[in-house]
C-alpha cells in the first residue's frame, strides 16, 4: 500500500512591531511594548496550522511617535522587509504602525513590493483582501484625524499659555534659565550681563558682526544648557544672525510672543524699552543705507551665479561709498555671516570678475569648436520645433476636412429645427477658429524655413559680442550674462566658468537680430 505524500505547509516569519509615544511606563519590568507583543505573539500562534512563527528579533519604538518615520525599530523592520528577511507583519493596532496618512501608505507600498503582508492584531484584517485594505485605509483616517485633534488641542493651550504670559517650553534664550518646579523663565544674572552688552554695543556701533567677533575673542558662546531629560545642548561661537535674534527677541522685554500678538509675560525684563528703541533705531538706519548701496549704479551681473570655491557657499553683491564713489564687491556669505578670518576667498572685487568672465565668454565664442557645437544645437531645436509645426498642421488639415464633411452633411439633411441650426453654427465658428490657427502655423513654418541659420551665421553672430555688448543696455547684459553661464566658482588658485549649454541657442537669434537692427539703423 503506496502513503499519500504529505504536504509542507510554507512557513511565514512574522515581525511583531511594537511603539509607544512617550517613555513614560517604559522602565516597567511589563511594560506596553511587551503588552502589545504578548498579544501579537498569542495571534501568530494561533495561525500556526497556517505556518505562521515568530521571529525572534524585537522591534521596539519606546518613546516615538507615530506622525513620521524617524524610528529605529521601523527603519531596521523595512530594511529586514527590503532584504526578504520578513514574511508578515504584525502590530497590536494599525496607529502603532503609523499616524501619518501618507507615511502609512509608504511603509504598505514598501511590503506589497516585496511580497510582505500585513495583520492588525486587534481589528483583524489583513492587507491580502480587498476588504481588509478598505478597512484599513478607514482606520487609518480615522488615526490621523485624532492625531490631528490632538494636535489643534496642543496649539490651543500653548495659545492659552501665551495669552497669560507663561513660558511654554523649548530652548530658553540668553540670560534665562527655566524653573524646573514652576516652569517659568528666571534671569540667569551672567548671561544677562552678555545680552545687555549686545544691545549696547549695537547702539554704539551698529555692526553686529562686530558684535559677534568680539564675543567669540571672549570665548562667549550663545545659550548652553540642560534638556529635560538631562542632554547638555552646548553653546555655538556667535554671528550676526544670533546678534539680530537677541535684537528682535522680545522676551527681553518681559513679554511673550505668539505670532503677531505679544502679551506681558511672568519673567522679568532683562532690557528696558529705551534700550530697545535706541538699538532698533539703529537697525533702521542700517536698513535705510543698505538699501543706497542695493541701488548702485552698476548692475550686478553674477548675481545668482558666483559661488565661493572655499566654502561652497554663494557669493552675494555688496557695495560701498568713498568719497562719493561706489565700490562694488561679491562677498562669500559664509564670510559675511560669520567674519572674513572664516573665509580665504573673502571677496573679490565686481568688476574685474565681471570683465573676466566677459572676456573668458568672448574667447570662448571665438574659438571654432564652440561655433560648431552651437550650430549643431541651433539646428537640432529648429528641427524639433519645425517638427511640432508639421504635426500640428496636419491635424489641423484633418480637423477642417472633418469639418467641412460636417457642415455639407447638415445641410445635405434640409433640416431647419433649432437643434440643427446650433450646430452647424457651431461647426462654422470652429471651422473658422481651425482655419485661423491653420494659417498662423503655416506662416509660422515658412518663417522659420527661411531663417534657418548656417554655421556661417552662428560664427558670425559669435564673433560680432564684442561691439553688439558695448550698446547693449546694463539690463540686457546682466540677462545675456544669465542665459549663457551657469556657474562661476571662486578661489584662491582663480576662477572656473560652467557654460549653460542649452542657453547658447537662443543668444545666435538674439545677438544676429541685434546685429540686423544695429545695420538698418546705421542705413538710415
Amino acid at each position: 500500500m503506496s502513503k499519500t505524500p504529505s504536504i509542507t505547509t510554507p512557513r511565514i516569519r512574522c515581525a511583531i512591531y511594537t511603539r509607544k509615544s512617550t517613555e513614560e511606563g517604559l522602565e516597567q519590568e511589563f511594560n506596553s511594548l511587551d503588552a502589545q507583543r504578548e498579544a501579537g505573539e498569542a495571534f501568530i500562534i494561533s495561525q500556526r496550522h497556517e505556518g505562521w512563527t515568530v521571529m525572534p528579533q524585537r522591534y521596539d519604538d519606546g518613546g516615538f511617535s507615530g506622525g513620521n518615520m524617524e524610528r529605529p525599530a521601523m527603519e531596521r523592520l523595512i530594511e529586514d522587509v527590503v532584504n526578504h528577511r520578513v514574511d508578515c507583519v504584525v502590530v497590536y493596532k494599525v496607529d502603532r504602525l503609523s499616524r501619518s496618512l501618507l507615511d502609512f501608505a509608504k511603509i504598505i507600498e514598501a511590503f506589497d513590493r516585496n511580497g510582505v503582508s500585513f495583520v492588525s492584531v486587534t481589528q483583524q484584517f489583513s492587507t491580502t483582501t480587498s476588504m481588509g485594505r478598505l478597512t484599513l485605509n478607514i482606520l487609518l483616517s480615522f488615526a490621523q484625524f485624532e492625531r490631528e485633534i490632538i494636535g489643534e488641542r496642543i496649539r490651543d493651550k500653548v495659545a492659552a499659555a501665551k495669552r497669560k504670559g507663561k513660558f511654554t517650553g523649548g530652548t530658553p534664550p540668553l540670560g534665562y534659565d527655566v524653573d524646573p518646579e514652576k516652569t517659568r523663565l528666571v534671569v540667569n544674572r551672567e548671561e544677562a550681563k552678555v545680552v545687555k552688552h549686545v544691545f549696547q554695543r549695537f547702539t554704539e556701533i551698529g555692526s553686529p558682526l562686530s558684535i559677534a567677533e568680539e564675543l567669540n575673542k571672549k570665548g562667549i558662546t550663545t545659550k548652553a544648557w540642560m534638556t529635560k531629560k538631562g542632554i547638555f545642548r552646548e553653546g555655538h561661537p556667535w554671528n550676526k544672525m544670533h546678534v539680530y535674534r537677541a535684537l528682535y527677541n522680545r522676551t527681553y522685554l518681559g513679554e511673550v510672543l505668539h505670532k503677531d500678538k505679544t502679551y506681558p509675560g511672568e519673567h522679568e525684563a532683562i532690557i528696558t524699552g529705551d534700550l530697545w528703541q535706541r538699538a532698533h533705531a539703529v537697525i533702521e538706519e542700517n536698513k535705510r543705507h543698505r538699501s543706497q548701496h542695493i541701488r548702485a549704479k552698476a548692475p550686478a551681473l553674477l548675481k545668482g551665479l558666483i559661488r565661493c570655491g572655499a566654502c561652497d557657499s554663494a557669493m552675494s553683491p555688496v557695495s560701498a561709498t568713498s568719497k562719493d564713489r561706489v565700490y562694488r564687491y561679491y562677498q562669500c556669505g559664509k564670510a559675511s555671516k560669520n567674519g572674513h578670518h572664516t573665509c580665504p576667498v573673502k571677496s573679490v572685487p565686481a568688476g574685474e570678475i565681471e570683465g573676466a568672465v566677459i572676456h573668458q565668454l568672448r574667447s570662448i565664442f571665438r574659438s571654432p569648436e564652440m561655433v560648431a557645437q552651437t550650430y549643431r544645437a541651433t539646428r537640432e531645436l529648429e528641427a524639433e520645433e519645425l517638427e511640432r509645426l508639421r504635426s500640428e498642421r496636419s491635424e489641423l488639415e484633418s480637423r477642417l476636412a472633418e469639418l467641412k464633411q460636417t457642415a455639407s452633411r447638415l445641410l445635405d439633411s434640409g433640416a431647419s429645427d433649432r437643434d440643427t441650426n446650433d450646430e452647424i453654427r457651431r461647426t462654422n465658428e470652429e471651422f473658422v477658429n481651425t482655419q485661423h490657427r491653420f494659417q498662423d502655423v503655416d506662416d509660422e513654418m515658412q518663417g522659420m524655413q527661411a531663417r534657418l541659420v548656417s554655421e556661417r551665421d552662428v560664427a558670425e553672430c559669435l564673433r560680432k559680442l564684442d561691439p553688439i555688448w558695448d550698446e547693449l543696455f546694463p539690463l540686457e547684459q546682466a540677462r545675456i550674462v544669465q542665459l549663457l553661464i551657469e556657474r562661476v566658482t571662486i578661489s584662491t588658485d582663480g576662477m572656473n566658468i560652467r557654460i549653460r549649454g542649452n542657453g547658447l541657442h537662443s543668444l545666435v537669434s538674439e545677438m544676429r537680430d541685434t546685429t540686423e537692427n544695429h545695420e538698418r539703423s546705421c542705413a538710415e
